[in-house]
């Protein structure tokens, strides 16, 4: 009897089972039917706010080309839809945000950061190469030149950027063109000082530790700027006055003072003053040295 009722139990636990199985399958049909949706909502909507992008485009060239001909009604109604398109793309940005990267390109991009710089780690602290005397003078000769070609290669690109261009992707391309030339001249001065350069003087024992001083009260100083930021900007999502994405704050309201009375003071008086100081020593100190190789340069030259 006690075998019948056990077997029976299991035969109740089966189809209870059972009946969780068949509502396990229905839940997961449900989920991918929901996951296709998604998948397609997704597509359109990238899809829409692509084709959108390419007709504001064409809109605006449009309008520029119709503006030296219209009249002056005409030209507050074009300057008014131009306005109206310039903002697009900051909406279009929010919408992006929850929207996947289809080509992968971002996180391709930062996968490549990441190689470049640990390559540039691994060359920095495992370089050892030895030239020979020779070589080392054309290896000197070579960083020379090197600096020379990117210092005017940056100061064009500055200048057109300054001037002639405006655009957000020349703008990161020229930022990591200044993080590879420096990158990549600290791995060249690494090489250089293994072959016998001397970094290492007077002037830079000097300067090592109040600039280590420096970096010390800066670094807490943005510690403290992060704590009010991030206080500040989880308050102002909770109210639904800021994106989700928003990293810095715009605009100040009366409950904010509550904690930049605390930073203020390391901001006004240890922040701003360091950095005045440090600037008004680097100024006096560029500037005497400079006059000294002037006066040394004339009175060899009357020798």
């Amino acid at each position: 009897m006690s075998m019948t009722s056990n077997f029976a139990d299991c035969l109740r636990d089966w189809e209870d089972l059972e009946k969780d199985y068949q509502h396990i399958q229905e839940t997961q049909r449900l989920y991918r039917e929901k996951l296709d949706e998604v998948a397609r909502l997704q597509t359109s909507c990238s899809g829409a706010i692509s084709r959108q992008k390419k007709q504001l485009r064409q809109l605006s060239q449009a309008l520029r080309t119709y503006k030296d001909s219209a009249s002056g009604a005409e030209v507050c109604a074009i300057d008014e839809i131009q306005a109206q398109i310039n903002n697009r793309p900051n909406t279009f940005f929010e919408m992006e945000a929850f929207l996947p990267k289809k080509n992968g390109f971002a996180y391709k991009d930062e996968y490549e950061k990441f190689k470049l710089c640990l390559t540039i780690i691994i060359l920095v602290f495992s370089f050892s190469l030895r030239f020979l005397m020779s070589t080392r003078f054309a290896y000197k000769d070579e960083y020379e030149k090197f600096k020379l070609c990117l210092t005017i290669i940056i100061l064009v690109f500055s200048f057109s950027l300054r001037f002639l261009m405006s655009t957000r992707a020349l703008d990161a391309a020229f930022s990591f063109l200044l993080v590879w030339y420096y990158c990549t001249l600290t791995v060249r001065e690494s090489i250089l000082i293994s072959n016998g350069s001397r970094p290492n003087g007077t002037f830079y024992q000097q300067f090592r530790n109040p600039y280590l001083a420096y970096c010390l009260y800066q670094s807490f100083v943005q510690f403290l700027q992060y704590y009010y930021q991030s206080g500040c900007l989880y308050r102002l999502r909770a109210l639904g006055q800021r994106h989700n994405m928003d990293l810095t704050v715009e605009g100040f309201q009366s409950w904010m003072w509550r904690g930049l009375t605390f930073l203020l003071p390391f901001l006004f008086f240890g922040h701003v003053l360091m950095c005045g100081l440090s600037f008004m020593v680097l100024f006096l100190g560029n500037f005497c040295t400079t006059l000294a190789v002037v006066k040394q340069k004339f009175q060899s030259k009357k020798k």
